[in-house]
């Protein structure tokens, strides 16, 4: 069974308070010529670079970054300002885009801000996740800060990850708190290599981040996906099909007003307002106003939006079935009604996967995705062959070849009810 030791020998003492970089807070290049000199001294060092972006969420509709750092081994850290050139900031940044694109750079939580890296023309040419290492190693808990106390034996700094990146100027208590976020990064990477190589999964991570390096060609922005408005937090309060075609106007209009004027959706409306009105169905501005939140300044002035996303809802009140996923299966909690069979064999493979989980000591969805999971346990056929149906499968929903060989004996074995025998490499 694998157990991972909390910490490692010598490091149960207190950490050691990191509250500053060490050659100070870097200045923040911003025009054509700081960036230039910025892509001048990381081209002089040498080794890896330590990457990170700052963005807005929660403030803005986009996911753009509004602050870039960056670190390398020789050249310290650099911090960069993307937002000082809308017109054009892929030229704008090229110069130290070229420079990136020579050696491996490092994260934590790639997927987090390779998308807005990848906006302004920065590409890795491969790739070191420290927050998806610490996943496979088995780290109960892997934020940045947890994993320098944990592995390096500093304690950083808190306070401003959830901050408006998109204010200018920036505080420097900010720009402080960006620049030690790569501070570490590169002995983190080497720290957490480490464990991996004493437990067996340097292969397995090196697929994962070539994965999630070539991950940019299967990116679905944000606003392509089918059925957003679903996700209105409270929207099981509302229970027909009027008020759930309320929600979907209402949330409908809100995206536009957020997307034209770059400001997060629910900083314009609130979810719990949606859920509010898509109840209470007001047919007047006085009805709407009299309900909480519309009745201030900024929901009087758009309340003619409102009541026109409320009136469509009631022309046309017919969204799509619930119990559907535009992209897979039901929800679960619905199959053991629509198709017992399906409902357990997932509760088989759940089982199952719990088991190996705990044994390899990585998260079941690291394991292998989840939803893969859930539409193999729903469209399954019976085969002759279920090991090689089974590979097939996840092999066409991108599971990588660590994962195939780890989980294909297991999952075939629950979902025909025999019992599974030993690994087998798929690759």
């Amino acid at each position: 069974m694998f157990d991972p030791e909390p910490y490692p020998p010598g490091t149960e003492s207190e950490p050691t308070p990191l509250l500053n970089p060490a050659s100070g807070i870097p200045d923040l290049a911003v025009t054509a010529g700081q960036i230039e000199a910025a892509a001048k001294l990381l081209d002089r060092g040498s080794g890896p670079f330590a990457v990170d972006a700052e963005r807005a969420s929660g403030f803005r509709y986009s996911n753009r970054a509004y602050l870039i750092q960056i670190r390398r081994a020789g050249a310290g850290t650099v911090l960069i300002d993307p937002a000082s050139h809308d017109h054009d900031p892929v030229t704008a940044l090229r110069p130290v885009a070229e420079v990136l694109s020579t050696d491996e750079w490092i994260l934590h939580s790639a997927d987090q801000d390779l998308p807005c890296l990848a906006e302004v023309g920065m590409h890795p040419p491969s790739l070191y996740d420290t927050e998806l290492a610490g996943r496979l190693a088995g780290f109960d808990r892997v934020n940045l800060a947890t994993m320098v106390e944990r592995l390096l034996g500093f304690g950083l700094a808190k306070g401003h990850g959830a901050a408006d990146w998109s204010k200018r100027p920036l505080p420097s208590a900010w720009l402080n708190y960006a620049a030690l976020d790569v501070e570490l990064l590169i002995e983190l990477r080497e720290a957490i290599s480490q464990v991996l190589a004493e437990q067996g999964k340097t292969d397995w991570a090196a697929e994962e981040f070539e994965f999630l390096r070539t991950l940019e060609s299967r990116w679905v922005p944000a606003s392509a996906r089918p059925d957003r408005w679903r996700r209105t937090s409270g929207i099981h309060k509302v229970r027909d099909r009027r008020g759930l075609a309320a929600v979907r106007e209402l949330w409908t209009a809100r995206d536009g007003i957020g997307q034209r004027r770059d400001i997060a959706p629910r900083r314009i409306l609130p979810d719990s307002a949606i859920i509010e009105a898509a109840i209470a169905d007001p047919r007047s501005v006085a009805d709407l106003v009299a309900l909480p939140v519309f009745g201030g300044r900024n929901q009087r002035r758009n309340a003619a939006i409102w009541l026109a996303a409320l009136q469509a809802a009631r022309e046309n009140p017919t969204p799509p079935e619930l119990t559907e996923s535009a992209t897979g299966p039901p929800l679960p909690a619905r199959w053991s009604r629509r198709k017992p069979e399906a409902a357990a064999r997932l509760e088989a493979v759940r089982a199952a996967l719990a088991e190996l989980s705990q044994r390899v000591g990585v998260p079941t969805e690291n394991v292998v995705s989840p939803e893969l999971v859930r539409r193999l346990c729903w469209e399954w056929v019976d085969t002759e062959d279920p090991i090689r149906a089974v590979d097939e499968f996840l092999r066409a929903g991108q599971a990588r070849a660590w994962q195939r060989e780890l989980v294909v004996p297991i999952l075939a074995a629950a979902v025909t009810g025999a019992e599974a025998g030993p690994p087998t490499d798929n690759r």
